[in-house]
């Protein structure tokens, strides 16, 4: 008998825990919807690319129509070009009479070393936290460094040029934690109740600049409960 009610404990605990899902089922590019002159599905990825012949005027996403995450781990597998230049928004709201644009925070994606890992306001208030920076938002105030992570030279090392890697996106509510293969890159807690969002859409970037590739694969989202309040 104690056996059974244990096992039955244990069950609805795994029941109750949260798990990821995946967002891309690595042959298509259903539940999302973007300009198709940049993003295509090949070798089981999600590839955005941008060519001498179709440059961009404005930043263009590919976004998840599957709901709008509040308070939630992302991770996803991402490799870009040399020159490339991306993200990953989330919280993210459409971008009123402006097709494939989205305004909310992004988890910065480049090829080079300045950007990778910052948290970055797409359409917003911009430069949010850099990478190695503990900071805090509050309302018609420029953010507030708390403290330092680490030496941003030091953090990029952890990045993989032109090869694979892993970008975690935490938020849980104000707080907002992005990392790259494991290691903590920039933290922001929102505490400006005009600006900051609960919650929105997950899309992926092809950037102005320069013909670039990037490629995302393992998409996936754990949806947590509420989260803190301050």
């Amino acid at each position: 008998m104690l056996r059974s009610i244990l096992f039955l404990i244990a069950s609805l605990a795994a029941v109750a825990e949260p798990t990821f899902k995946p967002l891309f089922d690595g042959k298509s590019l259903t539940g999302w919807d973007g300009d198709p002159t940049y993003w295509r599905v090949e070798n089981g990825c999600i590839v955005g690319e941008v060519t001498p012949e179709t440059l961009l005027d404005r930043n263009s996403f590919l976004i998840w129509q599957g709901g709008e995450p509040a308070n939630f781990e992302l991770e996803v597998e991402y490799r870009v070009s040399a020159r490339g230049n991306s993200g990953i928004n989330y919280r993210s709201k459409p971008t009123p009479n402006v097709k494939w644009a989205l305004t909310g925070y992004q988890g910065d994606i480049e090829g080079g070393d300045r950007w990778t890992g910052q948290n970055y306001e797409e359409r917003g208030r911009k430069f949010l936290a850099y990478r190695g920076q503990s900071v805090v938002l509050k309302p018609s105030e420029n953010p507030e460094l708390i403290k330092e992570l680490g030496d941003p030279a030091e953090l990029q090392k952890s990045v993989k040029k032109e090869g694979w890697n892993l970008y975690r996106i935490v938020a849980d509510g104000p707080l907002l934690r992005h990392y790259v293969n494991g290691v903590l890159m920039s933290e922001v807690r929102d505490l400006d109740p005009e600006n900051r969002t609960g919650k929105g859409r997950i899309g992926v970037q092809v950037h102005v600049g320069p013909p670039m590739k990037i490629e995302y694969r393992a998409i996936r989202l754990k949806e947590l409960g509420p989260g803190k309040k301050k």
